[in-house]
């Protein structure tokens, strides 16, 4: 009997165990990525977000999207092929924490290369990064001040 026990007891504990959340459900809790989330849905890029990973994700937040003229962010939106190729320069396809970043440059998801910089602070193509890394199960997030725009 206390066997039986113990083994529901155990077993009811594995049940409970809650795992942590994907890159698309912390930038969800997060609150400053609601135009950044519109974006990813509208690219088709959400089932990577929710990926294995590990990535890292340098994203606008609101206030990045906000600086961009509404002529181009309106036909940013509209053309999901571009605005496929945006987001995904905003991806690194593996993990750095802001304990890991160096200077040099990295690879982006879309292929083209990201220069990091450590110099007054970390920054992507010069584009501050703001605020603390969220950390999820897939990856990292980094709140970028800028929306990123890879040269054609």
């Amino acid at each position: 009997m206390k066997k039986i026990l113990a083994l529901t007891l155990l077993a009811f504990s594995f049940s409970s165990i809650a795992y942590a959340d994907t890159l698309l459900q912390t930038a969800q809790q997060d609150g400053s990525f609601k135009t950044f989330l519109k974006a990813v849905k509208i690219a088709g890029l959400d089932n990577t977000l929710n990926g294995d990973g590990p990535m890292t994700v340098f994203a606008p937040d609101d206030a990045a999207f906000a600086k961009l003229p509404k002529a181009k962010l309106n036909a940013l939106m509209a053309n999901s092929d571009q605005l496929k190729k945006v987001l995904s320069y905003h991806i690194y396809p593996g993990k750095i924490t802001q304990a890991d970043v160096s200077a040099g440059k990295i690879k982006s998801l879309e292929g083209a290369d990201l220069q990091l910089s450590v110099t007054e602070g970390v920054k992507v193509n010069n584009v501050k990064v703001t605020g603390n890394e969220l950390n999820a199960d897939n990856g990292v997030i980094h709140t970028v001040s800028a929306v990123l725009i890879p040269k054609s």
